[in-house]
């Protein structure tokens, strides 16, 4: 804890509790003044309110005495034909009324009695046209008729929902002036009621200011508490305001607040003065002590500064100063250690990072450029594996030293600023090269690290068949920052190894565009639809006599925002992305959804070939799904052919086996596909058991090219030994046609045949072969069903 916080800690307990002490103090001599004025604030509040609701009444007998001087009612009271009264001038009169009211909107009403109580005429100023008058106000005109006034106000506010001032007056249907009390009782009753809005108002903002409403009774209320106020709204009428206790506490505790708040604000102010002067005379030398030692720290000064100060802070800064002395060179030793790589003691990643983002940001403030080269050393795990890592190690340590030889030699021959190398991870390196893009260096430094590699590359003499591929990046051309540049040298680099490896390649747009058409077909595999976007395609399988045997489901994709994208480019990302899974239960359930129409082209025992995905072998609901697609389409699983990818058996667990004996179990054919692809062994053909073999195109035309007649026809009777029928898929030429019957090949599929084709296309197609291939013996069939699939 520094001495600043001890000093805090033991002053400002005692400097708070005295401001709070005085804060009590002042809060108990205010107390009473402040209830009194709270008092006094009611009252004029409410005299206020007051004044409001006798100026509402003073208002509605001035609207019934400006309707006794207009012509409207005299004539409406005058006419003695009630329906010309009550159509004509009972609207004139309505407009009367209308044009004496302030606000449109608000509410007014007036009605005319006879002298039996019955309603003459009544008309309200609201939203609803069909008006009548409440019992209450009829109610009032009975009071009124059987008292001796004959006019007086009232103020209707506990019947209806609509509180309302109403001003009643007797008149004279004659003179228009009060009756004589003798003759009040065939006088004419008149009300004028108006709601006093302002009133209500100021009564809403009372009741949510103080939480009490106003008291309306004939008579004052006792007034037992000081928070109380009282005043006559009429001659029987007062409104009284009682405050609740908790009010003014509320009120008190807002004080409470607020002087707690001024004594912490004092008391703040108070230390911090103390601080100050503590700091300034105690403990400022120690913390300037302290700040040269940060300073030393953070690498803003090179040493500790001697302080002019005698005592402990004098002895404790020369004892500081000589530990910071012996410290440095052993801080230079990790420091190094930590940039470098402990192999082949060239910078690491770390290093190279902060090295390569300085340049890099140095280079574009001065409209420079700066090339980066990614080095990556092919067929290094195969010297691991092969050589053990001992060997692997001495390599990099070797090719680290040749590489570092060979980039210094260049630059310091061309008078450039030495490049910037390090190994950032496994077998790649990198090479930061600070000279102008286009002068040669960048070429002559690839050329002379592949030189390295000629003929292998030679340890403690002996050469190891490893090679490099080296992508190139330009700042600011491919990337702005130092990451972005690594990034897409590294997708040149890759695209070396495509080209064949042991080369470079500088990053472009067409890599750029290949990067990102993969994520955009990402993208889109993540949000299509595939009922929208998919279709399937059908390719016919036939036997030797060219007879469709069956056909293989192959599945199309068309994007709105890419176009046409063919299942070699998307089925990779697919099941790289582990995506394909949607894609392959709606293939399965489309085809199978097709498969009566096909077997009603070609005949009930078509068999329908769908292929699944090597990943979506091992989910445990394939069989499942596939059980269920059956039931719902009501179709056979024996019409039904799965064909697997001869990359399944590459990696074959516990639950493919499974999910595969489940498949036959159930009654399901099953297909190898792509024989001869690069991956199937004998072994593992005699291994896995399955009905059917597809010979791959490539390995069909590689052996009809070679005329090697023998070894197909020992492919295909290890097969036929093994109970598997084969088929020869890419059969385009009759040559490949030929080859594979005379080797006894059972079906054959391709573009001979036919090219792969929507249904009604395929209806088309074999409709075109039923007319093209005459009934006839079966060799005459065999010769002439080529030639309808060419019509195709």
């Amino acid at each position: 804890m520094t001495l600043g916080k001890r000093a805090l800690i033991l002053i400002f307990p005692v400097v708070l509790a005295g401001y709070l002490l005085a804060a009590f103090s002042v809060h108990i001599a205010q107390s009473r003044s402040i209830r009194a004025l709270e008092h006094a604030k009611l009252s004029q509040r409410l005299e206020h309110t007051a004044a409001v609701f006798q100026n509402e009444v003073r208002r509605s007998k001035g609207f019934l005495n400006a309707l006794l001087n207009g012509n409207a009612l005299r004539q409406f009271v005058s006419e003695t034909d009630r329906s010309y009264r009550a159509n004509a001038l009972g609207v004139g009169l309505q407009e009367s009324v209308k044009s004496l009211s302030d606000d449109p909107m608000g509410f007014v009403s007036f009605v005319i009695f006879n002298s039996k109580l019955e309603t003459e005429y009544y008309f309200e100023n609201s939203w609803d046209p069909f008006a009548e008058i409440d019992q209450a106000q009829v109610e009032l005109a009975r009071q009124l008729t059987r008292r001796s006034k004959l006019g007086d106000w009232t103020y209707l506010h506990g019947a209806g929902d609509r509180p309302r001032i109403v001003y009643s007056l007797f008149v004279d249907p004659i003179t228009f002036g009060r009756p004589m009390p003798s003759a009040k009782a065939s006088a004419l009753l008149m009300q004028v009621a108006v709601q006093p809005d302002r009133f209500l108002d100021m009564q809403a903002a009372l009741k949510k200011e103080y939480g009490a409403d106003i008291v309306l009774q004939p008579w004052p209320l006792a007034i037992t508490d000081n928070l109380s106020a009282s005043v006559p709204l009429g001659p029987s009428l007062h409104a009284t305001l009682t405050i609740s206790d908790a009010h003014f506490n509320n009120q008190m505790l807002r004080q409470k607040v607020l002087l707690a708040l001024g004594a912490l604000v004092m008391s703040l102010f108070s230390i911090c003065l103390i601080i100050v002067l503590i700091r300034r005379f105690i403990t400022g030398p120690i913390a300037t002590l302290d700040a040269n030692v940060m300073a030393v720290m953070a690498g803003a000064r090179d040493d500790i500064a001697d302080v002019k100060e005698a005592g402990e802070i004098g002895r404790l800064t020369q004892n500081i100063r000589e530990l910071h002395r012996q410290s440095v060179h052993s801080l230079q030793l990790v420091q190094q250690s930590s940039w470098t790589d402990t192999l082949t003691g060239i910078s690491n990643r770390a290093h190279f990072n902060m090295l390569a983002a300085t340049a890099v940001g140095e280079a574009i403030a001065a409209g420079e450029k700066r090339s980066l080269l990614f080095i990556d050393i092919d067929n290094f795990k195969f010297v691991n594996d092969k050589h053990g890592h001992n060997v692997g190690d001495d390599l990099l340590k070797t090719l680290a030293a040749r590489i570092a030889d060979s980039v210094d030699t260049i630059t310091r021959k061309r008078g450039q600023k030495p490049a910037i190398l390090a190994r950032l991870s496994g077998d790649e390196f990198a090479v930061l090269v600070r000279s102008r893009p286009g002068d040669g260096t960048v070429r002559e430094i690839s050329a002379a690290i592949l030189a390295l590699f000629d003929g292998g590359f030679e340890v403690s003499g002996r050469r190891y068949p490893v090679t490099a591929s080296i992508g190139a990046a330009i700042c600011p051309d491919d990337a702005s920052t130092i990451a972005e540049l690594i990034s897409n040298a590294d997708a040149a680099m890759y695209q070396a190894k495509s080209g064949g490896k042991n080369r470079s390649a500088r990053f472009s747009r067409a890599i750029n565009d290949k990067r990102t058409r993969l994520r955009q077909i990402q993208e889109e595999l993540r949000s299509l639809d595939p009922d929208e976007q998919f279709r399937l395609v059908y390719m016919p399988i036939v036997d030797a006599l060219g007879q469709v045997t069956g056909c293989e489901a192959l599945l199309r994709w068309h994007s709105p925002v890419l176009g046409s994208v063919t299942p070699d480019e998307f089925v990779p990302i697919a099941e790289s992305s582990g995506l394909f899974t949607k894609i392959d239960w709606w293939v399965i359930d489309k085809a199978m959804s097709d498969c009566a129409q096909l077997k009603s082209l070609f005949g009930p025992q078509t068999v329908l070939a769908i292929n699944i995905s090597s990943a979506e072998l091992h989910s445990r609901s394939i069989s499942d799904y596939f059980s269920d697609r059956l039931t719902r389409h009501g179709i056979q699983p024996q019409s039904i052919d799965i064909e697997l990818t001869e990359t399944f058996a590459v990696k074959v667990s516990d639950q493919l086996h499974r999910n595969i004996e489940e498949l036959r179990r159930q009654g399901f054919r099953l297909s190898i596909d792509d024989f001869g692809a690069g991956y199937t062994s004998v072994q593992q053909i005699i291994d896995y058991a399955a009905d059917t073999i597809k010979l791959d195109r490539a390995l069909v035309s590689n052996l009809a090219a070679s005329q090697s007649l023998p070894v197909l026809q020992a492919v295909i009777a290890l097969c036929h030994a093994k109970d598997m029928a084969v088929v020869g898929e890419g059969v385009d030429t009759p040559e490949k046609l030929a080859m594979l019957t005379a080797a006894g090949c059972d079906r054959f599929q391709g573009y001979l045949i036919s090219k792969p084709l929507s249904l009604d296309d395929l209806a088309i197609w074999a409709l075109t072969r039923t007319v093209c291939s005459p009934e006839g013996p079966a060799t005459e069939e065999l010769v002439a069903w080529p030639a309808a699939a060419a019509l195709a």
